[in-house]
C-alpha cells in the first residue's frame, strides 16, 4: 500500500513536471541541463522532466514603462524636468533571456539617455514645439540597441515638460504681452474698418444725394420747359384766335370798342388808386386818336 501511494506521488510529480501550459502571448524558455533548449509557444507543451526546466517567462503584449523624471538642459542652457512612459513590446524571448541581464532597467536607463542627447540640440521653445520629433529620436536611439535584446520599442511619449519658475514666469508674461499685442491689433483693425465703412457710408450717401438733386433739377428743368411750352403754344392759340376773329365781318368794330373800354377802365383804375391829382383829356378825340393808333397797328401787323 504505501509503495502504491509512493508511485502515484512520483507519477503526479512526473507530470506535473512534464507537462505545461503556456497562456496566450506569453513565451516561456526552456533549458536543458542549464543550456539553452527552445522556446514553449501558447498551448500544451511537454518536457523531460529533472532534465528540462522553465527558465524565464516573458510576456509578448505591449508594456508600458514609466521613465523617471529627470533633469535636461537644452541647448540655450535652460533646465527642463522632464518625464514620459515607454512602450516595448518582446519580440525574441530567447534575446530577452540572454542578451541582457534586465532589458527592462537597460531599455528604462537608455530612454533617459537618448532624451538628454536630443533636448541638448534644441532651444527651449523647439522643445514645447517639437514634440513629435523628440519621441521620434528617442524611439529610434533605443529601438536600435534593444535590436540586441530582443525587444521592439514602438513608441515614447512626453508626459511633461516643466522648465524653472523664473522662466515660467516669463512665459507667461510673453503669453500675456503676446495676447495684449493681438487685442491692440484687432481694435485698430476694427477701428480702421469702421473708419473705411462710416467713409465708404458717407461717399455712397452724398453720391446718392448728388443724383437726387441731378435727377430734381433735370425734372424742374424739364417741367419749367413744358410750361414755357404750354404757354407759348397757348398764347399762340390765342392769338392765332384774336387774329381769326379781327377777320370776321364787324372784327374791327369790335376790337375798337373792347380798346376803349380798357382806356376807360385805366383811367377809372388811376382815378380811383391814385391820391394825386388826375389830368384827364380835355378832349375825347385824343381817346378816338389812341383807338385809331391802335387800330393802324393791328391793320398793318394784319397786312404783314
Amino acid at each position: 500500500m504505501e509503495i502504491a501511494i509512493v508511485i502515484f506521488v512520483i507519477a503526479v510529480i512526473f507530470i506535473t513536471r512534464s507537462i505545461k501550459v503556456v497562456p496566450q502571448q506569453h513565451a516561456w524558455v526552456i533549458e536543458r541541463l542549464g543550456k539553452y533548449h527552445g522556446t514553449l509557444t501558447p498551448g500544451l507543451n511537454f518536457l523531460v522532466p529533472f532534465v528540462d526546466r522553465v527558465a524565464y517567462k516573458h510576456v509578448l503584449k505591449e508594456i508600458p514603462l514609466d521613465i523617471a523624471s529627470q533633469i535636461c538642459i537644452t541647448r540655450d542652457n535652460t533646465q527642463l524636468q522632464v518625464d514620459g512612459i515607454l512602450y516595448f513590446q518582446v519580440t525574441d524571448a530567447m534575446r530577452a533571456s540572454y542578451g541582457s541581464s534586465n532589458y527592462i532597467l537597460a531599455i528604462s536607463q537608455l530612454a533617459q539617455t537618448s532624451l538628454r542627447s536630443v533636448i541638448g540640440k534644441l532651444e527651449l521653445d523647439k522643445t514645447f514645439e517639437e514634440r513629435n520629433i523628440i519621441n521620434a529620436q528617442v524611439v529610434q536611439a533605443i529601438d536600435e540597441a534593444a535590436l540586441n535584446w530582443g525587444v521592439k520599442v514602438l513608441r515614447y511619449e512626453i508626459k511633461d515638460l516643466t522648465p524653472p519658475k523664473e522662466i515660467l514666469h516669463a512665459m507667461q508674461q510673453q503669453i500675456t504681452a503676446e495676447r495684449e499685442k493681438r487685442a491692440l491689433i484687432a481694435a485698430s483693425e476694427g477701428r480702421r474698418q469702421e473708419q473705411i465703412n462710416i467713409a465708404t457710408g458717407e461717399r455712397e450717401a452724398f453720391i446718392a444725394r448728388s443724383e437726387g438733386e441731378k435727377q430734381a433739377a433735370i425734372n424742374n428743368a424739364q417741367g419749367e420747359a413744358g410750361a414755357i411750352t404750354a404757354v407759348a403754344e397757348a398764347t399762340a392759340r390765342a392769338i392765332e384766335l384774336v387774329a381769326n376773329a379781327i377777320r370776321q365781318p364787324g372784327g374791327e368794330q369790335a376790337v375798337q370798342l373792347k380798346v376803349a373800354e380798357r382806356a376807360v377802365d385805366a383811367y377809372s383804375k388811376v382815378a380811383a388808386e391814385s391820391k394825386t391829382t388826375l389830368i384827364v383829356p380835355s378832349n375825347m378825340t385824343e381817346v378816338s386818336a389812341l383807338i385809331s393808333s391802335a387800330m393802324k397797328m393791328i391793320q398793318t401787323q394784319k397786312a404783314q
